[in-house]
């Protein structure tokens, strides 16, 4: 398999061991907006030795309605489908390990609502759990966060920067995510961030 950066192999995780995992730690990753298949719409996520974790490969034109987050095995891990009658919303079904069918297929994960003013893009509701997608500007650089309702970040996605400090194109970020965090949720809200202010 192909690595973003040849390093020395260290012990790791497998790629299995990203699904639904809410890591103790700090945690980065790269982010390409693009999909390995023919460099079309889509999502390409490498972990911090240069493997891939997650992907999107939206066959359909870009903005289409549907899309689903897949694990390096092919695995879908969320199935994301915009509303017809609601502007702007988007919701998240989670996929259970063991089968091919959504958890609580009446009940979406997450819903995702875009926002037209300000610095905040999106609204997220998870559960009982609110959450926001914040746009930030880093000099010449964009970037934007996921916050909770206290203002902690959950995860920073911004341009992504060589060793030695040249800014790379706007399709390759770095993600970091808070300790505790579930990547799979952040993965599926970057991706609809994506389809709606992509």
């Amino acid at each position: 398999m192909a690595k973003v950066h040849p390093q020395k192999q260290e012990p790791t995780t497998s790629p299995q061991a990203h699904d639904d995992k809410c890591l103790n730690k700090r945690e980065r990753y790269t982010l390409w907006m693009k999909s390995l298949v023919l460099h079309s719409n889509g999502c390409t996520v490498y972990d911090s030795n240069g493997s891939i974790v997650y992907r999107v490969d939206n066959y359909d034109t870009k903005g289409g309605r549907e899309v689903n987050l897949m694990n390096l095995k092919g695995n879908v891990v969320c199935s994301i489908k915009k509303r017809l009658l609601a502007f702007g919303c988007w919701e998240g079904h989670k996929y259970c390990n063991n089968s091919d069918s959504r958890s609580h297929e009446g009940q979406p994960w997450f819903q995702v609502k875009r926002c037209l003013t300000g610095k905040i893009a999106c609204e997220i509701k998870v559960g009982s759990q609110n959450l926001w997608i914040e746009r930030m500007s880093i000099g010449k650089s964009f970037g934007f966060r996921i916050i909770n309702k206290n203002g902690e970040m959950i995860a920073e996605a911004k341009q992504k920067e060589s060793c030695s400090g040249i800014v790379l194109s706007n399709d390759v970020l770095t993600l970091d995510l808070a300790a505790g965090t579930d990547h799979s949720l952040v993965m599926s809200l970057i991706t609809v961030y994506g389809l709606m202010c992509g």
